[in-house]
C-alpha cells in the first residue's frame, strides 16, 4: 500500500477546511484498527473551533501546526471496562491512530500525529479543554488538513535491525 511508504508528517497547512465527508472517512478508518479482544475503546473528539485549537499549543509544546490546521482529532481510549486487566487499549489506540494517518494520505490530506498520552500535564490539558469524563484519556491528538508542504520520502528500511529467529 502506498499510502504506508509515502506518508509523512505535516506541520503546515493551507487556510481549506476540511470536508465533513473527509472527517467521516478518517474516524472510519480509525474504527476498523484492530483491537485486542474486540473492545474498540476509542473515542473522539474532533475541533474545528479556532479558538480551541490555539489554546492547545499552550500547554502543548510540540502541536504548533494547529495554529494553521483547520481540524484536530482528538483520540482518546475509554478506560471504564477495559479486558485483559487494561494491559492493551493503548496499543490499540496506536493502531487506531495510524488508520487515521493512513486514511489521511489516501484522501491527500496532511496528518500529524502529537502524542500525549501518558505524560500527565497534557492529558490535563486536553482533559480540561475539552471536558472529558475521568474514565476518558485522551491519548493523542492528529492534526489534519490540506498540506502546504511536502516532505521528502526517504528509505527507511534497515536490514541491520531484521533479526531472525534470536538476536
Amino acid at each position: 500500500m502506498k499510502e504506508i511508504f509515502e506518508r509523512r508528517s505535516i506541520r503546515k497547512y493551507i487556510d481549506k477546511p476540511v470536508d465533513d465527508e473527509d472527517i467521516q472517512k478518517l474516524l472510519r478508518a480509525g474504527m476498523y484498527a484492530p483491537s485486542a479482544g474486540n473492545e474498540h475503546p476509542w473515542h473522539f473528539v474532533v475541533v474545528k473551533n479556532r479558538e480551541t485549537l490555539h489554546k492547545i499549543p499552550a500547554f502543548h509544546p510540540y502541536t504548533s501546526m494547529l495554529n494553521e490546521a483547520p481540524l484536530a482529532i482528538v483520540v482518546c481510549g475509554d478506560t471504564s471496562n477495559l479486558k485483559y486487566d487494561g494491559m492493551f487499549w493503548i496499543q490499540d489506540i496506536a493502531a487506531c491512530v495510524q488508520n487515521i494517518l493512513l486514511e489521511g494520505q489516501h484522501l491527500g490530506l496532511g496528518t500529524c500525529w502529537c502524542g500525549v498520552y501518558p505524560r500527565e500535564e497534557l492529558i490535563k490539558g486536553v482533559s480540561e479543554l475539552l471536558n472529558l469524563p475521568d474514565h476518558i484519556k485522551p491519548v493523542a491528538i492528529v492534526a489534519v488538513g490540506h498540506p502546504a508542504e511536502e516532505r521528502e520520502v526517504k528509505e527507511r528500511y534497515k536490514e541491520d535491525r531484521v533479526h531472525y529467529e534470536l538476536w
